[in-house]
């Protein structure tokens, strides 16, 4: 974030430059306001770039065998561009390089779920899946397993069949 906020200082300063540039090459006949007009203008593009660019930024950079399921996009009133092209806000990405099976139980899986966030820090939660009755249950809290493998506190809830991080874990 930090970072981000020194590339945005750094480009309205730059615009504001070029602004400058332009004015001293054309003999001084640019109006004065246009200097701080584009460095606003700079910045505001440089911000919207780095909304724009987050997601992509970041999925390139997460490790093999971590796979993303789902995106939540955003629209606002008050960006209004984003209403023609709305960007990825944050997103659930999947551990399926150490998804786990229990031979008793083919059906279920235990995987890790990975939220990421635009300004949040990444968060993980273990989570069960029964592939064959679409339901999961959060393992926040650890969990308590009986002899045969069975969950014995999972607090399962239903998930539409077609989800698409039931889908990812069901299918590796």
């Amino acid at each position: 974030m930090f970072i981000e906020l020194i590339a945005t200082a750094f480009a309205g300063i730059a615009c504001a430059g070029i602004a400058m540039l332009l004015n001293r090459i054309t003999g001084r006949r640019l109006p004065r306001w246009l200097t701080p007009v584009a460095a606003g203008l700079g910045m505001l593009a440089m911000t919207i770039s780095n909304e724009y660019t987050w997601f992509d930024r970041t999925a390139e950079e997460l490790p093999e065998g971590i796979e993303i399921a789902m995106t939540v996009e955003n629209q606002s009133w008050f960006r209004p561009w984003t209403r023609a092209y709305p960007y990825v806000e944050r997103f659930v990405a999947v551990d399926t390089g150490t998804a786990r099976t229990n031979e008793a139980l083919p059906d279920q899986r235990l995987a890790d779920l990975y939220f990421f966030g635009r300004w949040s820090p990444v968060n993980q939660a273990p989570m069960l899946f029964d592939c064959a009755e679409a339901r999961s249950a959060l393992l926040i809290d650890g969990a308590d397993f009986a002899a045969d493998g069975t969950v014995t506190d999972a607090a399962w809830e239903q998930m539409p069949e077609d989800d698409p991080i039931l889908t990812l874990v069901c299918e590796t």
